[in-house]
């Protein structure tokens, strides 16, 4: 372990939470401080000894303070190699000093953003100084110490506790590991500013940034390492949310949680969705989330057990009392009461996540899935149809209430992994086919789902008898829609656009359905 003393540090931040704290143990081991700007004056304030950077450099700041750590003496004192003897001679001959600690964070670039600044703002919010120092204390990083993260504060002064005012190398490098990352996060998120900005969707090169939120206990399977990270844009979701009370949650539980969340934000009205391997097994929209939740657990009671539910409003008590009658892994909602609270608080390992809001279903924005050597870069299905988008193709014109259960079940469509059939009877699935290799056996399969609810609950008949039925993709052959005609659907909403269409159309009419083209479809894969 080589332990490398601290006799000079250089103070700079931009998020001063801990500053104070952390320099005045600085200065209690007799370290020098260099500052600039407003970190200066927060320290003088403070009764903080400090050094202005000019004073250290002998040349002043300028230009509205762009010209300040941009200096040989700042950047010689960070570079140079302390046992190279030609680095020695040259600090000597110029004066330059060494820095053995560097504590910079960068201007506020992305919350400026965020906070719908105009473009001279953001511009002015591009940091230079302080990349170059961070970079300069990293290459460095055997003999410079460098934070960049209000939270190594603490890291740091354990180590000049123990080693008598010194750091050591395995410290250092990871300081610098993370300062580089951080560096490259930044310089990302200008760079698609900028791309944005010129209009120019897909840029020629791209990088992916997240902050490290949490490490996991395995993978999709536990043979596999993983964690996740927040991206930073804000999104109400899994990365925004508080875990109120539960265990820890897993790769699987995020991932299907996130699902069904962006499911139910679909929905204006009290919506509930429950969801298991990233697929809906029952959703359903109501008067209120209890009425909302008995009605999508309806759809497949069985499936249910060991789900995620997802509220698109404030959970309460009343919904709260039957969703815990059964195993749930995780439920999420913007929000919940604190009768509710009390009532999951009961179940201690389920976990409760309230986001403080809902994912915008109709906002812009990318996804992103990695393949051998590379990426897919898309842009997210943002896509919605409403009623005046919507082709009535066949003899009979869909009622009202197929119309309104026609444009639920399309939106739960988007939400299926493919190939996808979604039943809907009075704003409820009652039957959802997924994931299959053909149309065919899609719509058997949610048909099969709704028979099997109605033997064990004893109804006469299954749920689809009298309802609609939607496809993501297009009925390539009309036995999908025939075979959805004997589960009892009266509609069909599907998007059109095969060379099979009049076939499809005379099929539907053949069985007195009414059918709608969208022209939009909704494949998840």
């Amino acid at each position: 372990m080589t332990l490398i003393p601290i006799r000079r540090a250089l103070l700079s931040v931009s998020d001063k939470a801990g500053l104070i704290e952390f320099a005045a143990a600085l200065a209690g081991y007799g370290i020098e401080i260099l500052s600039t700007g407003g970190t200066a004056r927060a320290l003088r304030d403070a009764k903080v000894q400090v050094r202005d950077v000019s004073d250290f450099t002998g040349f002043p700041e300028m230009m509205d303070g762009r010209i300040k750590t941009l200096h040989p003496k700042v950047h010689g004192g960070l570079l140079a190699l302390r046992e190279d003897p030609a680095h020695k001679a040259a600090m000597q001959t110029h004066g330059i000093g060494a820095i053995d600690l560097l504590v910079v964070n960068l201007y506020p670039f992305a919350a400026t953003v965020a906070a719908g600044a105009g473009f001279a703002e953001c511009i002015e919010n591009i940091d230079i100084g302080g990349p170059a120092m961070i970079r300069s204390a990293a290459k460095n990083h055997a003999f410079v110490t460098v934070a960049v993260d209000t939270q190594d504060y603490t890291a740091i002064l354990a180590e000049l506790a123990v080693n008598q005012v010194a750091t050591s190398h395995d410290l250092r490098k990871r300081q610098a590991a993370k300062a580089f990352a951080y560096t490259a996060a930044y310089d990302a998120a200008i760079g698609e500013w900028l791309a944005g900005q010129t209009g120019e969707e897909f840029p020629a090169r791209i990088t992916l940034a997240g902050r490290l939120q949490q490490t996991l206990r395995y993978g999709e399977n536990p043979h596999q390492r993983a964690a996740f990270y927040s991206s930073g844009d804000g999104r109400a979701g899994v990365a925004t949310a508080t875990q109120v009370q539960g265990k820890e949650l897993s790769y699987n539980n995020l991932n299907d949680t996130d699902a069904a969340f962006e499911l139910v934000a679909e929905f204006e009205t009290p919506a509930v969705a429950i969801i298991k391997h990233a697929n809906p097994c029952g959703v359903a929209s109501g008067a209120d989330l209890h009425a909302a939740y008995l009605r999508a657990l309806a759809c497949d009671p069985v499936s249910a057990f060991g789900g995620i539910i997802a509220c698109n409003r404030k959970l309460d008590a009343s919904a709260a009392e039957e969703m815990v009658k059964i195993f749930t892994e995780v439920i999420i909602a913007p929000d919940a009461d604190q009768a509710a609270r009390d009532i999951i608080a009961a179940k201690k390992n389920l976990r409760l996540l309230l986001t403080g809001g809902l994912p915008d279903p109709l906002a812009a924005g990318r996804t992103i899935k990695s393949v051998s050597g590379g990426y897919l870069v898309q842009s997210r299905d943002n896509g919605r149809v409403t009623v005046a988008d919507l082709q009535i193709v066949s003899k009979r014109a869909p009622s009202d209430q197929e119309v309104a259960d026609m444009l639920f079940a399309f939106k739960v469509c988007k939400h299926v992994k493919s190939n996808a059939v979604v039943y809907v009877k009075d704003g409820a699935t009652v039957g959802i086919g997924a994931g299959q290799m053909n149309r065919l056996d899609s719509a058997r399969i949610a048909a099969r789902k709704a028979e099997d609810v109605a033997s064990i609950e004893g109804l006469s008949a299954p749920r689809t008898r009298g309802c609609v039925v939607a496809s993501d993709a297009f009925f390539p052959f009309a036995d999908g829609l025939l075979a959805a005609a004997e589960a009892g659907a009266t509609a069909v909403i599907q998007p059109g656009g095969s060379i099979r269409d009049a076939e499809v159309i005379a099929a539907a009419d053949a069985a007195g359905l009414a059918m709608v083209f969208t022209q939009m479809r909704h494949f998840r894969h």
